[in-house]
């Protein structure tokens, strides 16, 4: 979440900025588990930058509905009224931000409405699941997802690492860093073995 900033700090220049877009959940109750057998999702559409809803059945039994991608006003903004002037500025300043924004404008609204009205979140889950009704959902967790943005307005969709002196900085880990996490983790140490000159046992 901080590794632009981080970079800065140890004199690289990370060619992009990390920018908050916060992730919300609904849980589906008990009684409508059984709507929910396995992973539903969406068939993405190339022109938007995020997947939309889809529902995940937890490794507890739980069924999980979301997320949605709504722009954070703070980059560990959890809640809806997570709020940091410092990290506002910044990514209010940030030409790449206003590219972005003006490409995907109407989704950025259509996402924040989504975010105050569970009648319009259930409506997007019921694409997936028409029997999911209103009161089937819960209020559940949220997450933030750290969206690396190029100065051209694009959106990094893979990973960015970059190598300085005595330095290895993970500027970008998209979503298969956590599947893939033990290999991605041996490629990071032996760049880093290389940089900072050690000897690693295998």
């Amino acid at each position: 979440m901080q590794s632009d900033r981080i970079a800065r700090r140890c004199g690289v220049k990370p060619g992009l900025q990390i920018i908050p877009f916060r992730g919300e959940y609904y849980e589906v109750i008990e009684e409508k588990h059984y709507l929910i057998n396995h992973l539903i999702y969406p068939v993405p559409d190339p022109r938007f930058p995020f997947l939309g809803v889809h529902f995940t059945r937890m490794i507890k039994g739980g069924r999980e509905a979301g997320p949605n991608a709504v722009l954070s006003f703070k980059r560990e903004g959890y809640h809806k009224t997570s709020f940091s002037l410092k990290d506002t500025m910044q990514f209010g300043l940030y030409g790449g931000f206003w590219l972005m924004a003006l490409k995907f404008w109407k989704m950025g609204m259509g996402e924040f409405y989504r975010s105050f009205n569970k009648k319009a979140f259930v409506q997007a889950l019921q694409r997936l699941v028409p029997a999911i009704g209103y009161d089937d959902v819960k209020p559940g967790g949220a997450g933030v997802r750290a969206q690396a943005l190029e100065p051209n307005g694009a959106l990094v969709d893979d990973f960015r690492i970059v190598e300085a002196e005595h330095q290895v900085h993970v500027l970008n880990a998209p979503s298969p860093a956590a599947t893939a996490s033990i290999s991605i983790g041996e490629s990071i140490a032996d760049m880093a073995a290389e940089n900072f000159g050690l000897s690693l046992k295998k």
